[in-house]
């Protein structure tokens, strides 16, 4: 899943980001108000962590703006601890949570999981293709007979492709949606990282296979008879 940190405090805003990608989230952060409206409004986030008091735009004008340009992504704010006014105007104007500030790392990720499940009403724990399935809570990719718990890159590429089964993945959403717009990553490394799904599927005597359509992306398919 991919994450927008909105937070000024750069030392915490350095610290939720440790905190996520070590949990396998993919992280953009930024700084102010208006680098987090303009992510917002571009970006293809699973979720955003949005600070209230920020330079250049607050973080409620932020979420003002993001829900009426109809991105109703699920926002979490963050506010300060004795600020009840923030809390109410932030969900009335259209907040999924928000946390206090201090606040302990386990409510944060806890607050993230509830947050991400309903969007989407209900969200499996276990992807299934074929002979082969994918645990999202333990990031095991297995068969009948074997598995693999994949690293973070490939949990989630493996995750895009058996959610879209048969549907074709560009190699620039791979690299938009895993490692982040400004990400300065060569787009080899998408090739790369499916070379390391192919060995895995071909291990598990999967009944699947990762196509390649040249300069386009790639597609998870029914083996051929």
């Amino acid at each position: 899943m991919r994450l927008l940190v909105a937070e000024d405090e750069k030392e915490l805003s350095n610290a939720l980001v440790v905190i996520l990608k070590h949990n396998n989230y993919s992280v953009d952060a930024v700084y102010d108000g208006q680098d987090a409206l303009d992510y917002g409004l571009c970006g293809n986030y699973d979720a955003i962590i949005l600070d209230i008091m920020m330079p250049k735009v607050n973080g409620l004008s932020v979420l003002a703006e993001l829900r009426k340009q109809g991105v109703m992504v699920p926002i979490l704010m963050l506010t300060a601890k004795s600020e009840i006014e923030d809390k109410i105007k932030g969900l009335d104007i259209g907040a999924d949570d928000y946390l206090a500030k201090p606040f302990a790392t386990g409510e944060l990720l806890a607050r993230l999981r509830a947050m991400t499940r309903r969007k989407s009403e209900f969200t499996p724990n276990i992807l299934s293709m074929s002979n082969i399935s994918l645990n999202r809570q333990t990031y095991e990719l297995f068969s009948d007979d074997m598995s693999f718990r994949l690293g973070n890159k490939e949990f989630q590429m493996m995750e895009m492709l058996m959610s879209r089964p048969e549907r074709l993945i560009s190699t620039e959403q791979f690299l938009e949606t895993i490692w982040g717009y400004d990400s300065d990553v060569e787009i080899n490394v998408v090739w790369v990282y499916i070379s390391y799904l192919r060995k895995k599927l071909l291990m598990l005597n999967a009944d699947l296979e990762i196509k390649a359509a040249r300069g386009m992306g790639y597609t998870l398919v029914q083996k051929d008879d």
